[in-house]
């Protein structure tokens, strides 16, 4: 090797050094270590390393968490450690039973009779995710699998790169020849509240919970889809050759689980830290339930807890049966499920044209809320549960968040009840509804129904894209309804005695809402193209283009010659892809692009309100806002943040820079003051944004 490409070596390797500790300190830590605009380039310079030297390229890269090309397939890998379920206990009871069965196995043995007869135990919360095998090869990941039977799992590797919290390379001196991690990949509640909202705004079925949606995105064959759907990783088992012992390294080999959970959060993985030591079977019960209150606060679903005995050598005397160890068990909560009345089910059509049906019920509480109808998704969902009208259905909060329909009990059905099924019309223009070949949603196609265009109209006007305070659904039926407004330009072109015409519209709300609507054409770039509806586009996938393509002409363009260039943005696909040129290509969008700039909206980037170039103060900075700001939303202070290089976070801590206090403030506040982080008000912070 010559003295260039050793120095092209020598960069490459003290690079991924320098991103690894970068990453764990922003994705496990929380703690940014150094600004996003030089990680940015220092990754970019690892890229063009990388793109120059392929040999370069090693499993620890940073560069291997993009996803590749799509597989065609998993392959089969056999667990060189059996990945063993937990037995079950559903109540206090049957922890009893388990923890005088583990005690007196352990008096069974002389050895141990005098100091184990109440050994300690460690509580864990259960994480409602999808358990997964690591192996580390000299401190390297070399593999990633599923559960399978225990044995036998799917190689899921490259997927697996993809989770910020998993390392490529352990935080390790001098690593064992091989180590096992076990440990829970869970989809975090805010992830799927917003995955499932982009999914609704394109017209695509929801996911029903936060464990199915991660179980089929680790199943994706197009690991830049997994990427970006931001999984989360909690290890919690390491597995260490047993004749191996640590020379000159940064750990000692744990005796216990409570030391090896240390032990994993030494070596850059993500530990729950809400583990506690208890002395007794009695304080594991406090445990128990004082989670069965406090885990509706996580951001990530969990089911129970796990109790397990805490010293290593008594887990070796208790052993293991075929399916589980028997020196752990997992408690698990009731599942909230409650029975009520159908009342209806209703089909809504959206702005594609996709029909849902929704189940309308009597109302009940659920999860602290009251609830009184579900989503059931589809065609194949409605047939799936056999609804018939009257039907006494079973409800229940799909990890919490989603209320959904479980089951129905045919027992109480009477015998001429009626069997819903799908229309054959969209019950709004009544037209006939299709199902393309090509996909599994029945559609609307006529490009007139009103209920499309009321759909892409509340899209238009939400707070994600224009934000128009005022205008909502009511409103937006009544110009519908009335033909005054027939396409999302038309609402541009609205005036005074239109909006007096509608029920309930005085003159200072319709001068309210037309000044609305005329400082509506000032919105960023990205949140016009999000507003344009595009399916699959979404705010995060419309930020993306945004960044990638300043104007409506350059998206179009790309999408007409180069539409590589779209598909090849991290994080999206052909799908995204052939979406965009099917937009691009119907006469309606761009007569719509034509008719937006006669308004005044730009369709390109423009220069921001404040100045983000990259000295500003707030780069690598966390910052809260707490209370009400006078002159800008929470979203829009979050905006201004982020495009500066900072990062906003909804709780205190230490690792907080920032605590922007608006008025009526709350607990935030007074933690902020005790931990010392510095408490600046609206002006101070714009005066933050200004500074260079």
């Amino acid at each position: 090797m010559n003295s260039k490409n050793n120095q092209f070596s020598d960069r490459a390797k003290e690079l991924r050094a320098l991103l690894n500790k970068a990453n764990h300190s922003y994705y496990v830590l929380d703690s940014p270590e150094i600004a996003d605009s030089v990680y940015d380039q220092l990754y970019r310079e690892l890229i063009e390393i990388e793109s120059i030297n392929p040999s370069l390229i090693t499993a620890d890269s940073p560069s291997q968490r993009l996803g590749g090309i799509p597989s065609k397939g998993f392959t089969n890998v056999d667990h060189s450690i059996p990945l063993l379920s937990l037995d079950n206990a559903f109540n206090i009871d049957e922890l009893k039973a388990w923890y005088f069965k583990a005690i007196k196995l352990i008096s069974s043995e002389d050895t141990i009779r005098n100091q184990s007869k109440s050994p300690h135990l460690i509580c864990e919360l259960k994480i409602d995710g999808n358990a997964i095998s690591l192996r580390y090869e000299n401190g390297i990941l070399t593999s990633a699998a599923t559960r399978g039977d225990g044995n036998t799992g799917e190689d899921i590797t490259t997927n697996v790169r993809t989770i910020s919290t998993i390392p490529l390379r352990l935080l390790l001196k001098n690593p064992p020849p091989w180590l096992e991690v076990r440990g829970e990949a869970f989809m975090p509640n805010k992830i799927f509240k917003q995955l499932n909202f982009e999914r609704k705004n394109t017209d695509q079925p929801l996911f029903a919970n936060p464990r199915n949606s991660c179980a089929g995105t680790l199943r994706q064959l197009d690991s830049k889809i997994v990427a970006s759907r931001k999984l989360d990783f909690f290890a919690y088992n390491l597995f260490l050759p047993k004749n191996w012992e640590p020379i000159n390294s940064n750990f000692i080999k744990p005796k216990s689980q409570s030391e090896a959970l240390k032990v994993l959060e030494t070596i850059g993985f993500k530990v729950n830290t809400t583990y506690e030591i208890k002395k007794d079977l009695n304080e594991a019960s406090k445990y128990y339930k004082q989670w069965e209150v406090k885990k509706n606060s996580l951001d990530y679903a969990t089911d129970g807890i796990v109790v397990k005995i805490d010293k290593f050598d008594i887990q070796n005397i208790l052993g293991s049966t075929n399916k589980a160890p028997r020196w752990a068990i997992a408690v698990k909560y009731p599942a909230e499920e409650k029975a009520t009345k159908l009342k209806k089910i209703i089909f809504q059509i959206g702005r594609t044209g996709a029909i849902t049906p929704v189940a309308e019920f009597e109302s009940i509480e659920l999860a602290g809320t009251s609830v009184n109808r579900a989503t059931l998704h589809n065609a194949k969902r409605l047939a799936s549960l056999d609804l018939h009208y009257g039907d006494t259905i079973v409800v229940r909060k799909a990890g919490e968040i989603i209320p959904e329909v479980i089951r129905v009990m045919k027992e109480f059905r009477i015998d001429d009840a009626k069997l819903i099924q799908l229309p054959e019309n969209c019950p709004e223009c009544h037209s006939h509804l299709v199902q393309e070949s090509n996909e599994a949603i029945t559609k609307c196609i006529n490009s007139t129904c009103p209920a499309k265009l009321k759909g892409l109209l509340l899209h238009w006007v939400s707070k994600a894209s224009m934000n128009i305070d005022g205008l909502g659904e009511k409103i937006i039926n009544q110009l519908v309804i009335e033909g005054y407004v027939k396409s999302i330009a038309d609402l541009y072109k609205l005036d005074i005695n239109s909006l007096l015409s509608l029920d309930r519209m005085g003159k200072k709300s319709a001068n309210n809402l037309l000044h609305e609507i005329n400082e509506s054409t000032k919105k960023n770039w990205h949140k016009q193209l999000y507003g344009l509806g595009i399916p699959h586009i979404g705010e995060a996938n419309a930020k993306a283009l945004a960044k990638n393509f300043h104007s409506i002409e350059e998206l179009f363009a790309n999408a007409q010659n180069s539409p590589e260039n779209i598909s090849n943005i991290y994080g999206f696909g052909s799908e995204i892809k052939d979406a965009i040129i099917k937009w691009f290509e119907d006469a309606n969008n761009q007569y719509l692009i034509k008719e937006l700039k006669l308004i005044g909206f730009s369709l390109k980037e423009t220069n921001l309100n404040y100045n983000s170039n990259k000295s500003t103060l707030l780069n690598g900075k966390v910052l809260v806002i707490t209370g009400t700001l006078n002159s800008l939303t929470r979203d829009e202070a979050k905006e201004l943040i982020e495009n500066a290089g900072g990062k906003v976070s909804s709780s205190i801590s230490k690792k907080t820079d920032y605590l922007i206090s608006g008025e009526k403030t709350g607990s935030k506040l007074k933690k902020a003051e005790k931990l010392g982080v510095k408490v600046i008000n609206e002006n101070d912070f714009k005066l933050l944004l200004l500074k260079s």
